[in-house]
């Protein structure tokens, strides 16, 4: 599977996203039941409120990613401890843009 992963822009600084592309590639975690993925995109949410999340999940889509992915950062707070407050609007905005036929998944590891 092909995927986009889309990350919290405040966690940038301390997360080179390591694990994420790690889960991805070896097919597990979140990536368990898809198998190996190939990691097509790795952007941020653009800042609080996350807003620029929806065009960068399409733009990844439009550059063949089957899936997105929402970092752990996002949904469980990974590695500050703090979810993001906006996480399940994004969630709602990128799947309505890309549609149904895109897998959404709420966390890479």
């Amino acid at each position: 599977m092909k995927v986009g992963i889309i990350r919290c822009q405040q966690t940038e600084d301390m997360c080179p996203g390591t694990t994420c592309f790690k889960v991805a590639t070896e097919g597990k975690l979140a990536f368990k039941e898809a198998g190996a993925s190939e990691v097509v995109g790795f952007v941020t949410c653009g800042g609080c409120p996350g807003k620029k999340a929806v065009s960068r999940a399409k733009m990844m889509v439009e550059r063949g990613a089957e899936a997105i992915a929402f970092a752990s950062c996002i949904f469980k707070g990974t590695p500050i401890g703090f979810a993001c407050p906006h996480a399940e609007q994004i969630r709602s905005a990128v799947s309505k843009k890309v549609g149904e036929e895109i897998q959404i998944l709420d966390y890479t590891h």
